[in-house]
């Protein structure tokens, strides 16, 4: 009995979930985020190397 309230009161899995979690949204927040400014980021990119002496 005392190694299942042992078990249920463990808290140290719970943390690995919340990482698991908080990586998955902070993924998905630089995908979005590419993903609306990509475009203008390259244009961006190109310009300033068009800029630079050959």
């Amino acid at each position: 009995m005392n190694k299942l309230i042992n078990l249920i009161n463990d808290e140290s899995g719970a943390s690995m979930a919340e990482y698991a979690l908080l990586l998955g949204l902070i993924t998905v927040a630089i995908a979005a985020v590419v993903t609306t400014f990509g475009t203008r980021i390259s244009g961006v990119i190109t310009s300033a190397t068009n800029a630079l002496p050959q």
